[in-house]
């Protein structure tokens, strides 16, 4: 037997009895939040048995993220409807209210309920899922600036080192006519000479041909090696630079695609988590108003 009245009474009179009740609102966000941060623990300590130092035992960062972003919205969903269900469940009988505005008022219970859930949550766990989410952007700009890093480190080994802003262009001036005797002479300055000029190729994309010569001419005197020889090894160095930037490069748009991912599927999660959190209260209001009803009749 339906407990709800099909009609509005006291017309024109405006009850003393405020239509929110924050009692079941702050209850139910509280189990919520509860909920959520056990899950959340489990699912860290389920995760962190997919993470291992160890090569080839560990799973890819995709796996980890695509699973993480699938555990946040069982997360949220299974929170979300024990807090809105209770909501509806904890909240007094609403007398001479029409049967549409009693679902509405669980409805907009359980959806205060999930925000006020969600707010905590937030404040709690907040500052560790913006560091995950802002992962993809970091590491794409770690890229870009790993040169640069690489760079500095470079000059800062020798005290007589130039300007990075000048070294390079420095060393093409002073460059002398016999390579040779200035790599048999000085190995320091020739080593960072090199290494500017490996800088300079990586920032710029490539290494100019006369810059790639000059390197063979230095290795082919330090290593006592044919010119031949000097050129091949310096062109498979080169080759194993850009392979190392492509491979850079692609781990870092793979990270920034699984941080989309899982701010996607998070706002997605959110979405439905306070559909399901307003769906349950109003669930738990109706059942709280049935068995109200029959224990009226069997009475």
């Amino acid at each position: 037997m339906a407990s709800y009245t099909t009609g509005v009474s006291d017309v024109g009179i405006e009850s003393n009895v405020p239509a929110l009740a924050w009692g079941p609102v702050i209850g139910g966000a509280t189990t919520a939040s509860a909920a959520s941060l056990i899950l959340l623990l489990l699912g860290s300590g389920v995760g962190l048995t997919m993470v291992s130092p160890w090569s080839g035992e560990s799973a890819s960062f995709t796996t980890v993220s695509v699973t993480a972003a699938i555990w946040f919205v069982i997360v949220q969903w299974l929170s979300s409807a024990l807090g809105g269900y209770l909501t509806g469940r904890l909240r007094t009988k609403w007398a001479g209210v029409h049967t549409d505005e009693v679902f509405f008022r669980d409805t907009a219970h359980g959806f205060l309920s999930w925000a006020l859930a969600t707010v905590v949550v937030a404040g709690l766990a907040g500052s560790a899922f913006t560091s995950f989410v802002g992962s993809g952007i970091q590491a794409a700009s770690s890229v870009a600036t790993t040169a640069t890093v690489g760079a500095t480190a470079a000059a800062a080994g020798t005290n007589e080192a130039p300007d990075l802003a000048t070294g390079y262009f420095t060393d093409l001036l002073l460059r002398p006519q016999e390579a040779t005797a200035r790599a048999q002479s000085d190995d320091a300055a020739a080593t960072a000479e090199v290494s500017r000029i490996l800088m300079q190729g990586a920032a710029r994309g490539e290494v100019p041909e006369a810059d790639r010569a000059y390197i063979a001419t230095i290795v082919a005197s330090r290593a006592a090696i044919s010119p031949d020889e000097a050129r091949a090894r310096v062109d498979q160095v080169l080759q194993q630079i850009e392979d190392a930037k492509n491979a850079a490069l692609q781990a870092a748009d793979e990270a920034r695609k699984s941080a989309a991912t899982v701010a996607l599927l998070g706002a997605l999660s959110l979405l439905v988590g306070a559909f399901v959190a307003s769906a349950a209260a109003a669930l738990g209001g109706r059942q709280r108003d049935d068995e109200e009803a029959a224990l009226v009749v069997r009475a």
